[in-house]
């Protein structure tokens, strides 16, 4: 599931291989794309905001894109065979240099800025944790607007703070001493503060880093990426007890935590 490093990753790529360009080929099965002539416009830049991808092009023109569970975005030398099946293409933007193409992206809207600024889900998007303008009050305000939530549940909220997706969720639970299941009424400030500054540097990290996959640290094996996720049963690598692993909230996701080091 792409997360908010991954997105900001995603638009750093795109923006070093097409910003300035002009798009020579224009490609999509997806019919509310079609309306607008795109051949001949400049990409002007691709930034993300939260786990929103945004094209900017000419002319006032605006591609948003949403990845969901298994959107994702490629960009290919002209001639270099795609790495996934023609049949998951939504959208290929081809300049001279570089071929971009979007795979099973269930969302692609084009906007104007007056439409982009008026979108439900952009006004709605929470502080982005990795962006350089990141609001940590405003976060804050909007976690303690949900005393009664568990705090494992408001911080995947992509409208409380965006960024945080399943596997960061029980990474920073974790370097922050919190217990996954606990109200967040149950969660001082100094915690909050500890957590939301955790997960900014964390996630800042994996925007920066080449090695693939999500880290939480850096170790000498670069199999050894992560303090919790996905390690159920094995023991903590802080202090020995056995990773714990449930099934939480509304939405079933998985959830991973030492029991003595997250103790409430």
């Amino acid at each position: 599931m792409p997360e908010g490093d991954t997105i900001h990753r995603a638009a750093q790529v795109l923006n070093a291989a097409l910003a300035g360009k002009r798009v020579t080929r224009f490609e999509t099965v997806l019919p509310q794309l079609d309306r607008v002539a795109m051949e001949g416009r400049t990409i002007e830049r691709v930034v993300a905001a939260g786990k929103n991808l945004i094209m900017d092009f000419s002319g006032d023109l605006h591609l948003r894109t949403h990845m969901r569970m298994h959107g994702s975005w490629h960009i290919y030398r002209p001639g270099e065979r795609w790495r996934k099946r023609r049949d998951d293409m939504r959208i290929v933007i081809a300049t001279d240099d570089y071929v971009a193409v979007a795979f099973n992206v269930p969302i692609a809207e084009l906007h104007n800025s007056h439409s982009l600024a008026r979108n439900d889900d952009m006004q709605r998007i929470g502080p982005d944790l990795i962006a350089d303008d990141f609001d940590e009050a405003e976060a804050i305000r909007r976690i303690r607007e949900r005393p009664d939530e568990e705090i494992a549940e408001v911080i995947v909220n992509q409208r409380v703070v965006s960024g945080i997706g399943n596997e960061f969720k029980s990474e920073v639970l974790f370097l922050a001493g919190i217990d996954p299941f606990a109200l967040v009424r149950e969660v001082g400030d100094a915690k909050l503060v500890d957590l939301l500054r955790g997960a900014r540097k964390v996630m800042q990290m994996n925007v920066r880093k080449n090695r693939p996959g999500r880290a939480s640290f850096v170790a000498l094996d670069p199999r050894e990426k992560l303090y919790v996720y996905g390690r159920g049963g094995k023991p903590c690598r802080r202090c020995g007890t056995a990773i714990a692993y449930a099934k939480q909230g509304r939405d079933v996701r998985g959830t991973y935590w030492c029991p003595r080091c997250q103790a409430r």
